[in-house]
Order: structure tokens, then sequence, then C-alpha cells
């Protein structure tokens, strides 16, 4: 029985979110809240609450034994970029890339 969950449009970076992602891909649901504890980071506590997310969703069915879950998988994508501008010198403007992530966990029983 998989547990899913999802979180949509979080102003996380998806490039440096699947590093902490992929720390945590196939290891029992602990061992991953664990190693996210320890990590300190904003993207850290962002998959930490998306685990815990999916494991309130496998106990909301009662079908699963929440001791034996691992993280099947975990997949982090690009969302929409917010577009800034900076203003620099001479009149020029660049161009800031504020970009968003959608995380999407499945738990499943070992």
């Amino acid at each position: 029985m998989e547990a899913r969950a999802v979180l949509r449009h979080t102003r996380v970076s998806p490039q440096k979110t699947r590093l902490v992602a992929d720390m945590v891909r196939n290891k029992p649901i602990a061992d991953a809240l664990r190693t996210l504890g320890l990590m300190g980071t904003k993207r850290a506590r962002i998959i930490a609450k998306v685990l815990n997310s999916a494991v309130a969703n496998a106990m909301q069915t009662g079908l699963v034994d929440v001791d034996n879950l691992y993280v099947k998988s975990i997949q982090v994508d690009g969302g929409f970029t917010l577009k800034r501008f900076m203003p620099r010198a001479q009149g020029r403007a660049t161009r800031i890339l504020k970009r968003t992530s959608h995380i999407a966990v499945v738990l499943d029983e070992l």
C-alpha cells in the first residue's frame, strides 16, 4: 500500500532541493527524518514536512504499519519562475530568477 504527499509552488530552487532529496531516497522513514533533522537547511525542513504528511496519509488509511515505511520515491520538479529585475550601472537592468519547486513523495512498506 503506497502513501503519497505532494507540495507544490514552494519557494526553493529545484536544483538545490534535489541534492537534499537524493540523500533520503530509498531510506526507512526514521532514518530519513533523522538525516533531514541534522541538515538544518530550509530545504531539509520542507522535505521533512512533506515526509511527515505522507506518513500521516499512510496512517489515515490504517492499512500500513508506519514502522515499516520507506521512501520509495521522492521527486523534485521545477515550478513557475518569478522574474524580477535589479537595476545596474548606466541604466541597465539584470534579470533575477526566483525559482519554485514541486515536491512529490511516495512511501511504501518494506
